[in-house]
């Protein structure tokens, strides 16, 4: 990183954060505690970004409540009762509302407001921001804050605009929800959001059609209930499940079981995988045998015994098939955990249709019309997904230094030190931005924040004006980020998680987007660059 002097103008603020959800919320508390001047800008008109917008019917963690809650203070650990296993949007909503007025943060967050450009100027080594209404806000530090999945999408289906009926995506779900009972409801996707959103709907619906095409491997998510008592214990072991989420890979509280799973005993290995499948969470995608997300035997295997719960599940043999993927391994994409998603199958009232089969042409004033026929339906829902990781940052017009945009930059996938840091865009850190750690989403961002606030805090007591990574850094790990991936089945399927979209100019082929080499191992990375003193700082 570099460090430049300080023009003599006096900016806005000292440091402005871009987005007020898990990570805004916690970044907002840090920089405050460093003394700075600081403001949010937040799109929407309250806190909780992923929590404010998702609010489809089944939206929920996936990631036990217990793990997901900030950790940072003991006393709002004490203070907040979780009452499921796996909380539901409307509670995980009411959580994040709850730490902003404790923190009282929103004196600090403009809401409603949209920055829709970055532009950094090299003579003040600031930031001039530019928002939806045209007001220009200077700043010396850039936070993004701005999410993984925030910047969804509409398929590329011609006359999207023409359906005379209720159709919306499901991230701006409407605040007042949606009346689907009896209705004729067809939802294109099936992935995580549409499973949550099928199985919920399909309690309720006159007649639903899922338009498919790519199935996704799903598991059982095994919900329940917190009790006060249960609450009473799992508050008392907080220091124990937090340790526990440190140690390993996702910071769930799954660990890799060590054996091989073809050097494993069949009945042996079938009674741990009926285990895994009976137990809630990710214990069978997280918590699974070593090499089974790298060995394709081994995947091979796991993906046949997943496959035959599928079968048993669904009635009908021709639509189990169809639910079961062929082009990938289970536990190469992000496993959507369900409910009761493939009994929703076998409902009289619910339909089918592979568009790989039989393709959508286009959507019509009444409905959709397919290659074969065409579908009267009274409400759409596209659950088909986000721009994810490098989305949201492509939807702003970033430019820094000489004004380079970023997503040129990054035109051939994302390039950054540690996850954090861009070369050419001093003083812009990115809080989970892409090859960081990622994992369970409040574990990770807590210490993504941290780890940024340990920089500003570095820069403030240096007085330094300019922060910006070298070619080296980016370079050495960017490349240490892809040589630790190489291996991994995942990063060969086509997923967000892997950064493809369809329906998004130039992301069609899978890019390695994560750090993948565990949790643990990116926080040693990290602090032993903080410890250091941040040895790739060209400081001047």
């Amino acid at each position: 990183m570099s460090i430049a002097a300080k023009a003599t103008e006096q900016l806005d603020f000292d440091a402005v954060v871009v987005g007020a959800g898990v990570a805004g919320l916690y970044q907002l508390i840090k920089l405050r505690e460093l003394g700075l001047r600081v403001r949010t800008f937040e799109a929407a008109s309250a806190v909780g970004g992923t929590w404010y917008w998702n609010r489809y019917p089944g939206a929920r963690f996936d990631s036990e409540s217990w793990t997901y809650g900030y950790s940072f203070s003991k006393e709002l650990m004490e203070e907040w009762d979780w009452t499921e296993h796996f909380a539901p949007q409307p509670e995980t909503e009411r959580y994040l509302n709850f730490v902003a007025d404790k923190f009282d943060l929103r004196r600090d967050i403009q809401f409603n407001t949209t920055v829709t450009a970055a532009h950094y100027r090299d003579d003040s080594n600031s930031w001039d921001l530019i928002l939806h209404d045209g007001t220009h806000v200077t700043t010396r530090f850039l936070i993004t804050a701005i999410g993984i999945l925030s910047a969804p999408t509409m398929p590329n289906i011609p006359g999207t605009d023409a359906f005379e009926g209720q159709s919306c995506h499901t991230h701006n779900w409407p605040k007042g929800g949606v009346d689907y009972a009896g209705k004729r409801v067809a939802i294109i996707g099936t992935g995580a959001t549409a499973v949550q959103t099928i199985q919920e709907v399909a309690k309720t619906v006159g007649h639903l059609t899922i338009f498919q095409r790519t199935p996704n491997w799903c598991a059982p998510l095994n919900n329940g209930k917190i009790s006060k008592d249960e609450m009473d214990s799992i508050r008392a072991r907080y220091p124990e499940i937090l340790a526990r989420c440190k140690e390993t890979a996702g910071c769930y509280v799954h660990s890799v079981d060590p054996r091989k799973t073809l050097e494993t005993p069949p009945d042996e290995r079938n009674a741990f995988w009926e285990k895994l499948y009976a137990s809630p969470g990710f214990g069978i995608w997280q918590g699974n045998f070593s090499d089974m997300l790298s060995d394709r035997a081994a995947n091979a295997a796991a993906s046949e015994f997943i496959a035959n719960k599928i079968r048993q599940r669904v009635k009908d043999p021709v639509t189990a098939e169809k639910l079961i993927p062929k082009n990938h391994g289970f536990g190469t994409r992000r496993v959507p955990l369900e409910t009761h998603y493939y009994e929703v199958y076998n409902q009289p009232n619910v339909e089918l249709v592979d568009v790989n089969e039989t393709p959508i042409e286009r959507i019509t004033r009444g409905g959709i019309q397919t290659t074969q026929q065409e579908y009267a339906f009274d409400i759409i829902i596209y659950a088909t997904g986000f721009d994810a990781i490098s989305g949201a940052f492509d939807r702003m017009d970033i430019q820094g230094v000489g004004g380079v945009r970023l997503k040129d930059a990054w035109a051939n996938g994302p390039q950054t030190y540690l996850g954090v840091f861009v070369e050419g865009f001093p003083n812009l850190f990115m809080t989970m931005g892409p090859h960081a750690g990622l994992g369970n989403y409040t574990r990770t961002a807590e210490y993504s924040v941290e780890f940024v606030s340990g920089v500003v805090e570095y820069a403030k007591e240096k007085g330094l004006k300019r922060v910006e990574t070298t070619a080296d850094g980016v370079r050495e790990w960017t490349d240490f980020v892809l040589g630790l991936g190489e291996d991994l089945l995942m990063n060969e399927v086509p997923s967000w998680m892997t950064g493809v979209n369809r329906n998004v100019e130039g992301k069609q082929v899978p890019r390695i987007m994560r750090y993948s080499g565990g949790h643990p191992a990116y926080r040693r990375h990290c602090d032993a660059i903080a410890s250091a003193g941040y040895p790739l700082l060209a400081q001047a």
